[in-house]
């Protein structure tokens, strides 16, 4: 249960009742009716804006209505006090008993308490990553990643059917330069004296292998022939070699997506021309002039007629060229059909993750899909900053491997997975984020994913403490959810209580944002609050989680801290981060 949409449930029924009686009009409208937690929890554990919301309406003062209000719900089992504050908000105090049974709520559900079917099983595409197939993926490409697959577990918890995809950009000129990258590679792996890698080539020694497998598969069969014969077989065996590396190292990361979608498909399979063909049914496609860019005019820029775009019907600043001048289709071009297949699968929802130097597309992008599926799809882009490496308070700018970048693999090898996710949700995804290696290697309260996972490894100590000195007290979570749950009477215990209980609400509220770093700051609350219980037990031993001479208040503890386990089982899951069971 969800504490916050139980109560205002029960609020939309005091108001009904209310209504019945005739103290409210009948048929207000209570769409905007909120039930939150109060700023400041000494005013209580939620509070409600209703009579706020209903004063215009009923044509009453805010407080004569609150005041009606608050009769009715301190009438309700779970309700221990209705107080009103303010202008008309009504503040409310609920049972003990109310919250120790959501205790059993979360003993009942194990990791699965918090999931919710708000979004009902509709379909949503979180594209992310999609990176340039030409090498390795780097520090850059990081924090998208962990955004990315992070924010899709997380509407996948409250009921979204999500698909995870990667855009392959493989149609592009940096396509090409792998290919001559690959090719030079190809050539020193048949005994060629390569020398300096050229100015404009990818230099990196990750394609070392793969013209190695090249000189393997065909032997010398390519030397000597002109570029034209050679090119399109190399940019093939380039972009499925790097697509290979970039599976592996996505993998290193916990991530495994589902649909790996080729530009360079669209372009072969008439995908482009489809796309086009549907802006054009609905006449926003014409031939048009362009006004120069504001600001001072570049050399290249020609008032000649181009195919335009209608994008500043659809909420853009200009229209949009779908056309280079030698003919070729621009990269818009490309991304509009690329967009025009998702609308064709039938998502309704779209997620782009892209990296913060895209903020100027952003614009035209939601336009095409706001044409294309006539208003009925939303496109949601996400920019993710750049993460800034440190070590010793230094910059860490050079990669050991790669000769001019920090590979993701080289991250995840040093300071290993659950660490790289955790951290790089500890700031919203468009906030810089500094990645501090001597952070990342600590075990102290200072580093957010060792402090969190210490927490439930200290609950599992506990419960492989229970079963060698109480080994006939029963501890299983359906055992524990039937425990005399009343022992449970300390501050701090009810304290924790309440903050399991708020899960459902912080999944729902994260989801709602698309917000995953909001699960890793619930989770280090928690857990800041389970420690802060274990070191009160360490100056009180009436408050130890373990009293051998007391099985029922051990007991009881024990579905405590399992409640306790669970949760961030639970939020670790949407991480994608283990909750270990020993450190």
């Amino acid at each position: 249960m969800n504490p916050f949409t139980y109560i205002r449930e029960q609020v939309i029924a005091m108001v009904g009742s209310l209504a019945d009686d005739g103290v409210l009009p009948a048929g207000l409208d209570l769409s905007n009716l909120a039930v939150e937690a109060p700023r400041d929890s000494s005013h209580g554990d939620v509070a409600t804006n209703a009579a706020l919301v209903l004063t215009k309406q009923a044509g009453m003062k805010p407080r004569d209505i609150a005041a009606a209000l608050a009769e009715r719900l301190a009438g309700l089992g779970e309700v221990a006090a209705a107080e009103i504050a303010g202008p008309g908000f009504i503040n409310l105090r609920l049972s003990a008993e109310f919250w120790r049974a959501r205790l059993g709520d979360v003993l009942r559900s194990g990791i699965a308490y918090g999931d919710s079917q708000m979004a009902a099983g509709e379909k949503i595409n979180i594209e992310y990553v999609s990176a340039n197939p030409t090498g390795p993926l780097h520090i850059g490409h990081v924090r998208g990643a962990v955004y990315g697959d992070a924010l899709a577990n997380l509407l996948a918890k409250v009921g979204y059917t999500v698909c995870k995809e990667y855009y392959i950009n493989d149609a592009g000129a940096q396509v090409d330069v792998l290919a001559r990258s690959l090719h030079l590679r190809y050539r020193e792996a048949l005994g060629e004296a390569i020398g300096d890698i050229p100015e404009g080539l990818y230099p990196g020694d990750y394609l070392v292998p793969a013209g190695q497998a090249m000189a393997d598969r065909d032997g010398d069969k390519w030397l000597g022939l002109a570029e034209a014969d050679w090119l399109a077989e190399f940019r093939r065996f380039a972009v499925s070699a790097m697509m290979d590396l970039v599976r592996g190292d996505l993998a290193s990361l916990g991530i495994e997506q589902q649909v790996f979608f080729s530009e360079d498909s669209l372009h072969s399979d008439g995908g482009i021309d489809s796309a086009l063909a549907a802006l054009q049914k609905k006449d926003l496609i014409y031939t048009g002039i362009l006004e120069p860019p504001k600001g001072k005019t570049p050399d290249d820029w020609e008032p000649r007629p181009q195919t335009l775009f209608k994008a500043s019907q659809f909420g853009d600043d200009v229209d949009r060229p779908l056309q280079k001048s030698d003919g070729s289709w621009t990269y818009f071009a490309a991304d509009i059909a690329y967009h025009h297949n998702k609308v064709e699968r039938g998502y309704r929802q779209m997620v782009d993750v892209w990296g913060a130097d895209h903020g100027g597309y952003i614009k035209r992008m939601k336009a095409a899909v706001r044409a294309l599926s006539d208003d009925q799809a939303n496109l949601d882009v996400r920019l993710c900053q750049m993460v800034r490496l440190l070590r010793g308070g230094q910059v860490v700018r050079m990669s050991k491997r790669a000769g001019n970048f920090v590979t993701l693999r080289e991250l995840v090898d040093e300071v290993g997975r659950d660490v790289v996710r955790f951290m790089m949700l500890t700031r919203k995804n468009d906030a810089p984020l500094d990645f501090d290696f001597d952070v990342a290697m600590e075990q102290s309260k200072d580093n957010p994913v060792f402090y969190v996972q210490y927490a439930h490894a200290r609950i599992r100590s506990v419960l492989r403490r229970v079963a060698e000195e109480l080994p006939e007290l029963p501890r299983e979570p359906e055992n524990l959810a039937g425990a005399d749950l009343n022992r449970l009477t300390d501050s701090a215990e009810m304290e924790l209580i309440k903050q399991l209980a708020s899960w459902p609400r912080a999944v729902e509220i994260a989801a709602l944002a698309r917000e995953p770093h909001r699960i890793a700051f619930y989770l280090n609350e928690l857990a800041s609050a389970f420690h802060a219980l274990w070191n009160k037990g360490n100056a009180e031993p009436q408050l130890r989680f373990i009293i051998v001479e007391d099985r029922d208040l051990t007991q009881a503890r024990l579905a405590l801290i399992q409640g306790v386990a669970f949760v961030l089982a639970s939020g670790l899951a949407i991480m994608g981060v283990e909750p270990v069971e020993a450190m």
